[in-house]
């Protein structure tokens, strides 16, 4: 099947309100081109150096997502164009990112990233980690930042049961942050990749992302060309 096809087929497993975020990372920008030509405007990348030899070589109406964690002295080589930065994972890095963005004279949104994997290996907030940072106040200050929700990455197991309570949980902060500290428009709950967007959206995500469903299997030799 085509990448095309392959695109088409998940983009009709998505219900009404679900944005598709096709995981673009190591796969060549002709890959991206052709999803690009069939409609597709949303890419995620998880590196901001190949994300922005991306950026460089195909049309600048794409609306690029940062989802990869994100070191503080890489912000500078997306900030100009990024649309959303999906993995905030401590005050550190918001303040760069308002740094960046205010060079740019750019508002940028990003999403607060939530640890609930049993995986210690994963980034993110713990929750309550986050309701004291929220507490604190400090994130008021950035001006050059919009605050759209919350993002997370489920455990790694076949246990679906566990998938749901770690996607529930986070839902269930989403809402609670946005009637604390936010308004309406921090509605953005991205969660689910190939192997669980169905429980993703049964449990309330928003955004998906998803690489390998359409692009195939990930080729960690490619870069960006």
């Amino acid at each position: 099947m085509s990448i095309t096809a392959q695109y088409e087929a998940v983009k009709r497993s998505l219900p009404e309100g679900v944005t598709l975020v096709a995981v673009s990372k190591t796969h060549p920008a002709e890959m991206i081109r052709e999803l690009y030509d069939a409609g597709q405007r949303i890419f995620g990348e998880n590196r901001p150096q190949e994300l922005k030899e991306k950026y460089d070589l195909l049309p600048h109406d794409i609306r690029w997502h940062m989802i990869g964690h994100l070191q503080t002295n890489k912000v500078k080589y997306i900030a100009p164009f990024v649309e959303m930065i999906h993995s905030v994972d401590s005050d550190r890095l918001l303040a760069v990112i308002e740094k960046e963005a205010a060079k740019n004279d750019r508002m940028i949104d990003v999403l607060f990233e939530i640890h609930v994997a049993d995986e210690e290996t994963k980034s993110g907030w713990e929750p309550d980690e986050l309701r004291a940072y929220l507490d604190s106040g400090a994130w008021r200050s950035y001006t050059h930042i919009r605050y759209r929700g919350v993002m997370t990455v489920a455990t790694q197991t076949d246990d679906e049961a566990q998938i749901r309570r770690e996607f529930t949980t986070v839902r269930d902060l989403l809402a609670e942050l946005r009637d604390r500290y936010f308004d309406a428009t921090f509605d953005t709950l991205s969660m689910g990749m190939t192997h669980d967007y169905p429980i993703a959206i049964e449990c309330g995500a928003t955004m998906v992302r998803i690489g390998s469903k359409i692009f195939g299997a990930r080729d960690y030799g490619q870069t960006a060309r």
